[in-house]
């Protein structure tokens, strides 16, 4: 027997024994061997490939980690459409499903009871055996193709265990199986620590970390995070010789898969509700975040029998936890100010973990809502997250309260400029007006920058408030002005561990001067937007634009003529009116007009706006556009370029709703009133065509 034969057999021979006990220590959570003789299997591995690189194989353990890959994040279009799950907040709701589930086969059926894992979902594509993809949910029907950074994933088998694949079906080509991709409570903390001391901002919770470590150009990050999966799900279940949910958890652990054992077959309500509440009760204890359990009728025959909705399977429904509340102590309220002068009070907490991330602030909104929750400095308050996204403080716990404890009112001077603040009649907040203000100054400059406005790619808080220290940056006009020697060694006030000052480098500074010099094409709605006009958002920005189409006619236009534009009316037409005879803002317009930035919206001018195929309809966006990657933003103006009108809200007037991934209560709403409802590729369709999409009957 040959030398190279040898070594053949060697390498295959560490290939199944590594995969074995990758599976001991994933799918079984019962390793045989310790992590050092592990990791000799692997060197030993890496080294007889290094030597024989012809024997290397995409499927090989080594391979996990490779280099950018091209393809990352193309689109693919799943097997069969992964559907989103409808949600019942309470056990009334739960127990009304379950009703309607005993109603249609006659008699209380088994389900299947899982944790349902707050992660980001992953369709995994396996051919004789052999993972060949792997993609995210996208907008249900089509994902983003995240292959390479799911080979860094540890507990994914890069091929099924020999011992499961006598279950595929012998006609299955291809199988497609689902699950969610999460990231450990103590690696996010880890994760989040470290981007701290970089001086980066923190991931809000465990799912987004999650879901942008999967999202990484440079799988090498991926495999950094530590990431791991539950698998739950078969796109096709005829595909594998299983009966129903139950017996698929099974399948996919012998497969070796990482199955989450927190699972349970139940025939009564009673069941189904004790182990909901032994998850809600377990869910702080868990290693991972969870935001709910999940309930399926086990039965596949069955699930087909039920079927779908235009959004959600009937034979599964989501029993959402409420939302977690803790105490902690607030320690001050501090006032914050936004660009155009509102002065908004923040509780400043005592920190604490909330739906899996650490709450230190939490917005109070203003006075009135201050007094009427009646919290002080020094109380013990309540928060929650809304929706487990946004903290809340909900009131005070009085019987802690401390005796000398006293109301809180709103500073009558601005703290960041010392200037007088003011409440107008009829209004809940007070504002700084002097337009020197420099708090105001930073988030005009970031509101300027951001994607809605001129879209100044990287230019992010950390970088203009390193500009404005330094005397770069006092208003937008500055931008135009900066230079790419002086970004590229600009002090971003950390140190190596050299002890030598951090600068921003000649790659990043390459980078924002290009953006800067495309921000300046952006339309001149967008810079009317961006100049941070009080009331003036992105809408009213573009009624603007088109009623006045240059910077003159806009500058010289009088309240009366403002008000007359639909949509804008006369608390809207004065600020506008004040902003454009203001000196300072005279000024800045000036420089920006000298610096190239678009002042006028020459379409409007020529005349050339074109026909108009959608005029008179009424749209509605919701979720994400994935597969074609517009935002909202620029999905609502290319509507608008063929004469829709976008509004925000659903009702028996919206002519569409497009709903892209993760659409929500819009959708939901235009289902109940019988909107039509477009999926992303049916939008691009209407964008290609230009054709109005016929109403299904």
């Amino acid at each position: 027997m040959s030398d190279q034969t040898e070594v053949s057999k060697r390498v295959e021979a560490l290939r199944q024994e590594i995969e074995h006990h990758t599976y001991l220590y994933y799918a079984k959570d019962a390793p045989e061997i310790s992590d050092a003789a592990f990791d000799s299997l692997m060197r030993e591995l890496r080294e007889l490939e290094a030597a024989h690189p012809e024997l290397i194989v995409p499927q090989s353990p080594t391979q996990r980690v490779g280099g950018y890959v091209g393809e990352q994040f193309s689109p693919v279009v799943h097997k069969r459409r992964l559907y989103s799950l409808d949600n019942a907040m309470d056990f009334a709701e739960l127990n009304a499903w379950l009703d309607r589930v005993e109603d249609t086969f006659g008699q209380m059926v088994p389900v299947c009871c899982e944790l349902k894992i707050d992660g980001s979902s992953i369709a995994l594509t396996y051919e004789d055996g052999l993972l060949v993809r792997a993609a995210t949910r996208g907008d249900g029907t089509t994902g983003e193709d995240v292959t390479a950074n799911m080979r860094t994933v540890r507990d994914v088998p890069l091929r099924l265990r020999a011992a499961a694949l006598s279950s595929v079906a012998s006609s299955a080509e291809s199988l497609e199986l689902r699950g969610e991709v999460y990231m450990p409570k103590s690696s996010f903390e880890m994760l989040n620590a470290a981007a701290e001391m970089e001086g980066k901002a923190p991931f809000a919770n465990p799912r987004n970390a999650a879901a942008g470590s999967l999202r990484q150009k440079d799988p090498h990050v991926t495999a950094e995070r530590d990431l791991s999966t539950f698998l739950y799900a078969v796109a096709d279940d005829g595909e594998l010789e299983v009966e129903g949910q139950w017996e698929l958890l099974q399948w996919l652990r012998e497969a070796g898969f990482h199955v989450n054992p927190d699972v349970e077959l139940c025939t009564t309500k009673e069941q189904v509700r004790a182990f909901c509440e032994r998850a809600l009760e377990r869910r702080g204890a868990l290693a991972y975040e969870i935001d709910g359990v999940v309930v399926k009728v086990n039965s596949f025959a069955r699930q087909r029998q039920m079927g779908f909705t235009a959004r959600a399977p009937r034979w599964a429904i989501a029993y959402k936890f409420p939302p977690e509340e803790k105490t902690t102590l607030l320690r001050d309220i501090t006032v914050q100010v936004g660009r155009t002068g509102k002065l908004t009070p923040v509780a400043e907490l005592d920190p604490v973990v909330v739906a899996g991330s650490t709450v230190a602030r939490a917005t109070l909104h203003n006075e009135d809502e201050v007094e009427r929750k009646d919290v002080r400095v020094g109380d013990t308050v309540i928060v929650r997250k809304a929706g487990d996204v946004i903290p809340e403080v909900l009131g005070p716990v009085l019987s802690l309260r401390p005796a000398d404890a006293s109301p809180w009112h709103m500073p009558r001077v601005c703290p960041s400029c010392g200037s007088v603040v003011i409440r107008e009649d009829n209004e809940a907040d007070y504002r700084c007006i002097s337009i020197d203000c420099p708090a105001q100054s930073l988030e005009r400059l970031l509101h300027w920058a951001s994607r809605g406005a001129l879209d100044i790619d990287g230019m992010g808080e950390e970088i203009v408030s390193r500009l404005v220290a330094s005397g770069r940056l006092s208003d937008v006009a500055d931008y135009y002005t900066l230079t790419e020697p002086e970004l590229a060694a600009l002090d971003m006030g950390r140190v190596n561990k050299k002890g030598e000052p951090i600068t921003l480098g000649k790659t990043v500074a390459a980078k924002l001067i290009v953006a800067i010099d495309e921000s300046k094409s952006r339309s001149f709605a967008r810079v009317i937007y961006g100049l941070g006009i009080r009331h003036v958002g992105k809408t009213v920005a573009e009624l603007v634009a088109a009623a006045f189409p240059t910077m003159e006619l806009l500058s010289t236009a009088t309240e009366e003529e403002l008000a007359k534009v639909s949509g804008v009316g006369e608390k809207i037409a004065h600020a506008i009116f004040m902003f454009m005879r203001t000196p300072d803002n005279v000024d800045v317009i000036e420089r920006l007009a000298r610096y190239q930035v678009t002042m006028a919206d020459e379409g409007a001018l020529s005349g050339d706006e074109g026909d108009k195929p959608l005029e008179g309809l009424t749209f509605v966006l919701t979720g994400s556009l994935v597969r074609s990657g517009m935002t909202r933003d620029e999905a609502g103006s290319a509507l608008k370029a063929l004469g829709a009108k976008v509004t925000g809200s659903v009702s028996k007037k919206t002519s569409f709703v497009v709903a892209g991934e993760e659409a929500g209560s819009k959708l939901d709403k235009a289902l109940s009133l019988g909107v039509p409802v477009l999926d992303e590729q049916q939008f691009l369709e209407l964008l290609e065509t230009r054709q109005v999409p016929e109403s299904e009957s």
